[in-house]
């Protein structure tokens, strides 16, 4: 029986990350939210909302629990800083 940590991983180990999560685009050095896929790439957006990009799965990850309260710490910042409180 496949234990749930491979139940997680798609093709050739790579992690099955569902929309929403954030990550990091190794490759880039940029934060962004999984929106979906195409064929194997992932596409991103960054947080703060913005253009997609593609990303292959091997250099994408999911971000640490630190870098994601920075992430969105950040994003607040930047939402106060414009006027556009929630």
């Amino acid at each position: 029986m496949a234990t749930s940590d491979e139940r997680d991983e798609g093709v050739e180990g790579v992690e099955e990350l569902p929309e929403g999560t954030l990550v990091k685009d190794t490759a880039r050095n940029k934060d962004g939210v999984v929106m979906g896929h195409v064929g194997p790439a992932y596409q991103l957006r960054p947080l703060n909302g913005g253009r997609e990009w593609d990303a292959d799965p091997g250099v994408v990850r999911r971000l640490t629990a630190r870098e994601e309260m920075s992430a969105r710490l950040a994003v607040q910042n930047n939402v106060s800083a414009a006027g556009r409180f929630r």
